[in-house]
């Protein structure tokens, strides 16, 4: 099976030519930044990334970065592949000291692009934006599983999470809770 991830990053990393430091989360992340993934992610057909507020200006005047993703959807776009939805980090549920918590991302091995993930807490939170969608909880459950998350690690970040200020995100975050609270007392796994 094909990695589109990787081709994804490859190729972006391939169309830059200065160093560029990114922060990929969704099924792209949970594929590039973990060790034994779900097969499943390496078939999304997309990468995302959170823009950090410390780097926004900098990547907003970086023409030759934005440059760089329009070559690399255009050269993807036969296969369906992109990199997309680049959110800035106020756009998505996070903690509110997250950048302090992210996690270098080694593979693939790239020249310029500098990639990191967030926190698997912080991954939980993103997951809740869709509210319980099923797909989301599926992820939610990889996670748990795979990290030993537990209800002591999340209820803190529940309490503090920092979202965008839009009614149907907090709604989505209601659904959500319970759900994920379900998986992580039945410690990853979906009932």
């Amino acid at each position: 099976m094909v990695d589109n991830p990787v081709e994804v990053v490859l190729t972006l990393d391939r169309e830059l030519d200065h160093e560029v430091s990114l922060v990929v989360y969704g099924r792209g992340g949970l594929r590039l930044g973990y060790e034994d993934p779900l097969e499943i992610y390496s078939a999304t057909q997309d990468v995302d990334g959170i823009i950090r507020i410390s780097q926004l200006d900098a990547l907003v005047e970086d023409l030759s970065f934005w440059d760089a993703v329009d070559r690399t959807n255009q050269m993807l776009e036969p296969k369906g592949l992109y990199i997309t939805h680049l959110f800035q980090e106020d756009q998505v549920f996070l903690r509110p000291d997250w950048e302090q918590f992210i996690v270098p991302v080694l593979r693939p091995p790239t020249r310029w692009l500098k990639l990191f993930r967030p926190h698997t807490i912080d991954l939980i939170l993103t997951k809740m934006m869709r509210g319980d969608d099923a797909q989301d909880m599926e992820d939610v459950a990889f996670l748990v599983r795979h990290d030993g998350i537990t209800a002591d690690d999340m209820e803190p970040a529940f309490a503090h999470v920092r979202m965008p200020d839009i009614p149907e995100l907090r709604e989505a975050f209601e659904r959500a809770l319970p759900r994920v609270r379900q998986i992580l007392a039945s410690r990853g796994a979906l009932n």
